[in-house]
């Protein structure tokens, strides 16, 4: 690196959005994601004894993956080097290929590539990857919003292991937002600003597990706030509602909380009372709150309390969410109006909960294997393996139903799913008890 490219690379640094700038550069400095770099956890081993084999951080934006590629990059003895999938092209990937090569040849050091966004690139551009993934010439960090399972080549997967990072906690983001603030290192702390105790509790609140998005916020703040008579910047909660561009919930003279009245809304919906629903509706929308908000809390109580006693409960909740987005208030009022009417006086069932929560800790406790009989029989030598022998097609007998094991063998037994007694869900539980026999 010549002089005039460390220049521009420290002005760079300097003049990059606090977000950036506020980055960590060792494991001790991350905040949040402890299930995954946690003292006894794999990832923070293999970082720390410089380890690394091939990765995919996949998590929602703000929650630390381009951080923990930053990290490994600042603790490894291999070559780094990064390329974001939405601007690079094969090109790009080739000069990175044979970079590494040389460096493997020539030095015998391996070649970390980090690419971001990697579900941006093709199928043809992450097939080009893999031989020298295969090989050891890369390890390959991929970072992605997108569920890799679905987005990211089968082979590459196979040969990476995949971290889920989770949305930052509230006490995560606010102990990001006071280094934020008060750190004059990377923060902002040169600047005298102070931050009052309700601001930093509604950004991390609002911010959604989104660290990037609160920072942006502390640092719009800090740039726009004129100083007070003490000389400091004060960033009160007005402020940072203006710069993260969410309202203030503010409720009524009496006192009542955010989350006691989002909590008395949802469980007047789950125990069939309308007026009190829409009671709290109202509250809510006086005192300001997100509709969008309003309209996920809908949806998700038509799926949990309602369930399969009337679908149609669901399909109502996210018509109205999709219709409150395009119509905004005041208008958006009447139309979750309708939907909470219709999700308080539908009949009730848990079913659908209960049966995925008994399954998934099933799935945490048992191993189990697909029988044979509904393994794929479609791909060359999958019959001769005895996928699909015995397979008895439903259609083809009485009533589009024969008796057949569907359940693992190990499992075979279990009932996840019990139908209530209510609504539609009591059609669905006589329709299986008639068929079954």
């Amino acid at each position: 690196m010549d002089l005039f490219e460390y220049m521009a690379e420290n002005t760079k640094e300097k003049e990059s959005p606090l977000a950036s700038r506020l980055r960590p550069t060792t494991l001790e400095e991350v905040v949040g994601q402890q299930h995954i770099i946690g003292k006894d956890k794999l990832l923070y081993r293999a970082i720390k004894a410089d380890k690394i084999s091939s990765i995919i951080f996949y998590g929602p934006p703000g929650t630390g993956k381009t951080t923990l590629a930053k990290v490994i990059a600042n603790t490894t003895s291999a070559e780094f080097k990064q390329i974001n999938a939405t601007i690079a092209g094969k090109k790009d990937m080739e000069t990175v290929v044979e970079e590494a090569k040389n460096t493997l040849g020539m030095y015998g050091k391996k070649t970390i590539l980090f690419v971001d966004e990697i579900h941006r690139f093709n199928k043809g551009q992450q097939d080009y990857l893999l031989p020298f993934v295969e090989d050891g010439t890369l390890i390959l960090i991929g970072a992605t919003t997108e569920n890799p399972y679905f987005e990211v080549n089968k082979a590459l997967i196979s040969r990476s292991s995949v971290f889920e990072l989770k949305p930052l906690s509230e006490e995560d983001i606010k102990t990001l937002l006071m280094r934020a603030v008060y750190d004059r290192e990377k923060g902002m702390g040169s600047y005298g600003a102070v931050i009052e105790n309700e601001a930093i509790d509604f950004l991390a609140d609002i911010a959604g597990g989104d660290a990037r998005n609160a920072l942006n916020a502390i640092e719009l703040g800090i740039l726009t706030t004129p100083r007070s008579k003490d000389g400091k910047i004060h960033i009160t909660i007005d402020v940072a509602s203006e710069c993260i561009q969410k309202r203030v919930v503010r409720y009524d003279k009496s006192g009542d909380n955010h989350y006691d009245t989002i909590s008395a809304f949802i469980k007047s919906m789950r125990g069939s009372d309308p007026d009190a629903a829409v009671y709290y509706l109202a509250k809510m929308l006086y005192a300001g709150e997100d509709i969008k908000f309003i309209a996920r809390r809908i949806m998700i109580c038509a799926s949990e309390d309602v369930g399969n006693a009337d679908p149609q409960a669901l399909t109502v909740a996210v018509s109205a969410a999709q219709a409150v987005e395009r119509v905004g208030m005041p208008e958006a009022q009447i139309i979750l109006s309708q939907a909470v009417l219709y999700v308080a006086t539908a009949p009730k069932s848990n079913s659908a909960c209960n049966a995925i929560f008994a399954a998934m800790e099933n799935v945490r406790n048992q191993k189990t294997t697909v029988p044979s009989h509904l393994q794929d029989s479609h791909y060359k030598g999958s019959v001769d393996l005895g996928h699909g022998i015995g397979y008895k097609y439903a259609h083809d007998f009485p009533n589009h139903y024969v008796k057949q094991q569907y359940l693992p063998d190990e499992i075979q037994d279990s009932v996840f799913y019990e139908p209530s007694d209510m609504g539609y869900e009591k059609k669905i539980k006589e329709h299986l008890k008639r068929i079954k026999g």
